[in-house]
């Protein structure tokens, strides 16, 4: 049995975008999802297009963008500021570039590390140790 799409209660509409109620509430406190009315008596009712809006942000938490940036790509989602929304993405990009450097610097250094340890003999003190107790 289908739900009328532009019918939805904010249980079906969660179960629909794949979040929780809670999560409904707090994109709608946060300015990326409209609180729809509540009819005198009733109960508010959700649409499609609430759950696609809903899914986007979701995308774009995917990609590592924040809240915020994910609320500048929904005033730009008219798709004629392609330019603006390709800036923030290669903003992103930048980031993430600039934290997996970080990484393989860590996964260097952790490698190196634990090389040392497995090749100490003895009652020796432990090489992971003295360099954590370095810095």
């Amino acid at each position: 049995m289908g739900h009328d799409s532009e019918n939805l209660t904010i249980g079906t509409f969660a179960k629909a975008a794949g979040v929780h109620v809670e999560t409904i509430r707090f994109y709608q406190h946060r300015g990326l999802l409209p609180t729809p009315n509540r009819p005198y008596g009733g109960i508010r009712r959700y649409s499609s297009t609430d759950v696609a809006r809903v899914k986007f942000v979701k995308s774009g938490q995917r990609l590592g963008f924040s809240l915020d940036e994910i609320g500048q790509l929904l005033t730009l989602e008219d798709g004629t500021h392609c330019s603006d929304a390709a800036e923030l993405a290669a903003q992103r990009l930048s980031d993430v570039r600039a934290k997996l450097a970080d990484l393989t610097r860590i996964e260097a250094a952790l490698s190196r590390l634990v090389s040392e340890c497995h090749a100490v003999q003895g009652n020796v003190s432990c090489p992971l140790i003295a360099a954590l107790q370095q810095r």
